[in-house]
């Protein structure tokens, strides 16, 4: 089996330590890994499936010897670097926001839509919160249509990175021991608190966060005139953001009918069974691959047109390091990726 130069780049950070592991348990043919991060964290060891590597410089990679570079690093950098690695033949899947409204940049959930990778060699990973709810809208597309979407979101603190779960772990510990809770990374205390504020507010009315599940959806299913509206909220659960979400549909939608079509797409699990306490759950979801469907009814808005149902998902895997190790490996199945030697 051909093997391939994996460079993960932002190693040390949440997506990053995600990525290794994904990339180990899907057996994906590394020939030599490669990490990646900021200065602080040159030089140190890591141990992985791989063996120890050492971490280098971001800042000063050679992309000459790397056949794909999975990227972790947000801010300005992929803007700076990913078209060096463009330039020297590697194929880049970013997981930042910095080119998934680019309309020359293929956004990929690759059960969906990995067609639309073309010839691009530069690849953007969607949103953690659009990724979890994405391939139940997509069912829900492809068997009754999709006019409406209209979506609820309860977001783990870890959508805010290690910073993040690091900040509810200690500021949950400086309440229970009876002092005050603070806030760095988040725009308020997070602990027994929720916080219908992530990302900026834009002049809409609506959050950075919000609009992006507007765009993503409308880009990844190809639907640009969809009604898609969205409140993103944080809560003070570590890892796993859940979403209620009630749906218009241009058709009538038998509901027996829709479980079924459901429980047999890949990288969903259906769990809808109020009357024995199951139901999709941020606890459940963790450390899981595929996304948690559940809670499904008939709307009471939309009547026989419409469904209301609740998703969790592991959004460091599903809206992150799996989607991206699922867009290499559909480019390895496409027989778009071969090894530099093989070009």
């Amino acid at each position: 089996m051909a093997r391939f130069n994996v460079g993960i780049f932002g190693a040390t950070g949440a997506v990053g330590k995600e990525l290794i592991k994904v990339l180990a348990d899907r057996k994906f043919p590394v020939g030599t890994l490669r990490l990646f991060a900021s200065e602080r964290s040159e030089g140190k060891s890591i141990d992985t499936p791989f063996g120890a590597i050492t971490v280098e410089n971001a800042n000063e990679v050679d992309f000459t010897g790397l056949d794909v570079c999975l990227f972790a690093i947000g801010g300005g950098w992929p803007t700076e670097f990913a078209p060096k690695a463009v330039a020297a033949g590697a194929y880049v899947i970013d997981n930042s926001s910095t080119f998934r409204y680019d309309p020359k940049v293929p956004l990929v959930i690759p059960e969906i839509n990995s067609d639309a990778i073309g010839k691009s060699l530069l690849i953007a990973n969607p949103n953690c919160t659009t990724a979890i709810a994405i391939i139940p809208l997509e069912v829900i597309r492809k068997h009754f249509g999709l006019k409406t979407v209209i979506m609820s979101t309860y977001q783990a603190a870890s959508g805010a990175g290690a910073e993040g779960m690091d900040e509810l772990l200690a500021e949950t510990r400086n309440v229970l021991s009876g002092k005050k809770a603070g806030n760095s990374v988040f725009a308020h205390p997070l602990p027994f608190n929720v916080i219908p504020h992530i990302d900026v507010f834009l002049e809409n009315g609506y959050t950075k966060e919000e609009m992006k599940v507007v765009w993503e959806t409308r880009k990844i299913l190809d639907l640009p005139d969809l009604a898609v509206s969205s409140t993103c909220v944080r809560i003070p659960v570590l890892r796993a953001h859940s979403e209620a979400i009630t749906v218009e549909t241009e058709k009538s939608v038998d509901i027996a009918e829709l479980k079924k079509f459901l429980a047999n797409t890949q990288m969903v699990e259906l769990v809808d069974d109020p009357a024995a306490g199951k139901y999709p759950m941020p606890l459940n979801a963790t450390g899981k691959y595929p996304v948690e469907v559940g809670r499904i009814r008939q709307s009471l808005v939309f009547k026989e047109r419409g469904i209301d149902f609740f998703v969790s998902g592991d959004q460091l895997l599903r809206g992150a390091a799996l989607n991206a190790v699922l867009i290499a490996e559909a480019l390895i199945h496409a027989g778009k990726l071969v090894p530099r030697g093989t070009k």
